[in-house]
């Protein structure tokens, strides 16, 4: 008989900060094996779940139910598949609301998905859904004690008309019967306190856990931060052009970085921190040594 996880929802009435990593499916099956020396070194850090992204593909969502089995059967982790609307009708999602549930599987990122590469814009698959909170009603309607989180955007998801139409969509997913809000990266914590203060005056109480990723390069993160709206201080951008072509102080930078907003986080109260390492162990355990120096 498969044991059930514990809803995360138990977790956070702990009043304690949870750590979380992200992972992605890899594309193949030599992705496979480096995600799972990946997950073994990331034992050490002891995070309270892990999760597992969706892609818009066939393939890449198989692997999703693939990467989410291992994880949860060879190494123990609390796992939390995400589950998008993308390309499905609302009957493929309630069989894939039960596989999830009957895998043991009691937490779900729930989110609306990003359109497939060469499409501009979201577009529902007949008898599909448009919006997450939507996904959020089937899937608490079907199975009550799923524990579901969603996305919030510190800075505005790039789609949304404003800032307060975003928030209203978040409102409307909390209302759904989301439990908890992870939001999109970001480098500033001022913005991640602003937005966390605005969630509470639009009457948004569960838990707003903060997403973090460590910098690897400014290329990269310069091109990650134009597709989600995400701006980067100026001092972060000066310590990384300094920094230069070399690989191990731009990583160092990025790490010292994400540490100093982990701790800044953490002294004001925040429920956890969400990591995007991008299946990299290494940026995940140097924060782990260096918060518990």
């Amino acid at each position: 008989m498969i044991q059930p996880d514990r809803p995360l929802s138990e977790l956070f009435s702990h009043r304690r900060p949870l750590r979380s990593i992200e992972f992605f499916p890899p594309k193949d099956d030599a992705g496979v094996e480096a995600l799972r020396q990946t997950a073994s070194a990331l034992k050490n850090v002891s995070p309270d779940f892990v999760s597992v992204t969706y892609g818009a593909g066939g393939s890449t969502r198989q692997r999703t139910a693939q990467v989410s089995g291992l994880l949860k059967a060879d190494f123990g982790y609390t796992v939390m598949p995400h589950l998008t609307c993308v390309g499905h009708t609302r009957a493929e999602l309630s069989e894939i609301a039960d596989r999830i549930h009957g895998d043991g599987f009691r937490n779900v990122m729930t989110l609306r998905g990003d359109p497939p590469k060469g499409s501009a814009e979201f577009t529902a698959t007949a008898d599909g859904l448009r919006h997450a909170n939507e996904l959020v009603s089937l899937l608490k309607g079907r199975y009550p004690d799923l524990c579901l989180g969603v996305a919030g955007y510190p800075e505005k998801h790039p789609e949304a008309l404003s800032a307060e139409a975003d928030l209203e969509n978040l409102v409307r997913k909390v209302g759904a019967g989301a439990d908890f809000v992870t939001t999109q990266l970001f480098f500033d914590n001022q913005v991640y306190y602003r937005f966390v203060d605005r969630c509470r005056k639009a009457g948004i109480t569960v838990p707003v856990i903060p997403g973090i990723m460590p910098v690897l390069s400014l290329k990269q993160v310069t091109r990650f931060t134009s597709m989600c709206g995400t701006l980067l201080p100026q001092v972060l951008i000066r310590r990384l052009e300094a920094a230069g072509e070399a690989p191990e102080i731009v990583e160092a930078v990025g790490i010292d970085w994400a540490l100093g907003q982990i701790r800044g986080l953490l002294e004001r109260g925040a429920p956890g921190y969400h990591l995007y390492i991008l299946n990299r162990a290494k940026s995940a355990l140097a924060l782990a040594a260096g918060l518990a120096a």
